[in-house]
């Protein structure tokens, strides 16, 4: 079993979960992949686990913080979280949903360390989306800022 997968197993056990083929299935659709809506994971989980059983193990992926919701407006996508991929920010196009991810930038980071430093906040997680319009919409005719 290759490191992902082991860290996988791992991390479900610890949230009295095992390892199953559904979630397996689940975590290959979404390993090395852009944050994707719950409806691109059912059709590309279609054939091989049905779409109960990919947003049940979602959740359970959400609930052990194997999984991540980046929301654009009240839709979102998901993705794996900082465990299994590197820290990144994100682009969201308010008009076509497409999302960019970010190179890790240390001077964000730092500046949110200082930030959270000054308020005496102990930070357990962030995101940081940075929503607009991409090239292509602002291309658009009917489209105005």
């Amino acid at each position: 079993m290759d490191k992902p997968y082991i860290l996988l197993a791992d991390i479900l056990k610890r949230h009295g979960y095992s390892i199953t083929k559904p979630r397996q299935t689940v975590f290959t659709l979404l390993i090395n992949q852009e944050p994707q809506s719950m409806y691109t994971l059912t059709s590309r989980a279609k054939g091989k686990i049905d779409r109960a059983s990919v947003y049940r193990t979602i959740r359970i992926f959400e609930e052990a913080g194997i999984v991540q919701r980046i929301y654009i407006g009240w839709k979102y996508k998901v993705e794996l979280t900082d465990i299994f991929s590197r820290h990144h920010h994100h682009l969201s196009c308010l008009r076509c949903h497409k999302l960019l991810a970010l190179p890790e930038d240390n001077t964000i980071e730092k500046r949110i360390t200082v930030l959270t430093n000054k308020h005496h906040w102990v930070v357990t997680n962030h995101q940081l989306e940075v929503q607009g319009y991409c090239e292509h919409c602002q291309k658009i005719e009917s489209f105005n800022l």
